[in-house]
């Protein structure tokens, strides 16, 4: 088995995404159970280390974005990935459809007041990408933003990208380094996974009419999904697509993807100055 390389699945910034030939599989990253448990708890571990710093160092944020068609497995790949991280330091946010409140707001209004603060690491469980995905698939909800749907054209739709790619090149000179996972699902696969969710009492909440609704909708999100990837995925804020039929697989490459990134900002401890040291041994002294 080949290790992991994190370029594999990420999106170079200016190509132009086709999703059919992006595979939604590949080889195992992992020879068992048994071996999959062992790489994930070494990542998981190696991520721990690293959020401690960046907690302590207190000058860098990590922004991480996960998008998907419905049963792809964005939570499981958060519960199982972030399961070693201190909570302290790590929050995770989930995005619905706009109400109240955020209705009244620029679309990234939502999004910025749940930013992490430095030394943190901000999970997004959908994110601001939902106004250039589900509203493009279903305009109509443009409406509630004050929009007309039916001036809703490309120009409109290109500002809406160039908002975004502004707000992410806004953050990652603010040192909240973006990253983004697309957690690519087969059509075939979506459809096991929701007879499952029927058929295994224990998962009949996850399941909906309007899941299957929306499964009618596939090759409008597929191209909406194409066009956001093609045009925001940029050096400082990268999108990853990951091949996600097998779960293992997936939770494997996304948290590769995300220790390299750690690994990158070259965290370190805190430097205590000689007065403070000369301070921590008088505190000491009394101490005994």
């Amino acid at each position: 088995m080949k290790d992991i390389d994190s370029d594999d699945f990420r999106v170079k910034p200016d190509h132009a995404v086709d999703l059919k030939k992006w595979p939604t599989r590949v080889d195992d990253y992992y020879a068992s159970k048994e071996d999959y448990q062992e790489q994930l708890a070494r990542h998981i571990s190696q991520m721990s280390d690293h959020q401690q710093k960046l907690y302590a160092d207190d000058r860098h944020a990590l922004l991480i974005i996960f998008q998907a068609m419905d049963a792809a497995g964005k939570d499981g790949v958060i519960k199982n990935v972030m399961s070693g991280v201190n909570p302290q330091g790590c929050e995770v946010t989930s995005f619905k459809h706009p109400g109240g409140a955020e209705l009244e707001h620029d679309f990234l209004w939502r999004a910025c007041r749940a930013l992490p603060e430095r030394g943190r690491i901000g999970i997004f469980n959908r994110s601001h990408y939902e106004d250039v995905l589900i509203v493009r698939v279903h305009p109509e909800l443009l409406a509630a933003e004050g929009f007309d749907p039916a001036k809703a054209d490309d120009d409109f739709w290109e500002e809406r990208y160039r908002s975004i790619r502004g707000f992410e090149r806004h953050l990652g000179a603010n040192k909240i380094h973006v990253l983004k996972f697309f957690l690519h699902l087969s059509k075939e696969e979506q459809r096991k996974r929701f007879l499952a969710r029927i058929d295994e009492p224990e998962k009949n909440w996850k399941f909906s009419q309007a899941d299957l609704v929306e499964r009618g909708f596939w090759s409008d999100y597929r191209r909406a999904y194409e066009r956001a990837l093609s045009e925001t995925s940029t050096k400082a804020a990268p999108w990853f697509i990951v091949p996600a039929d097998d779960k293992l697989n997936a939770r494997l490459i996304v948290s590769q993807v995300i220790l390299d990134a750690m690994e990158k900002l070259k965290l370190s401890w805190p430097q205590v100055s000689e007065q403070r040291k000369a301070e921590l041994l008088r505190i000491r002294a009394q101490l005994q």
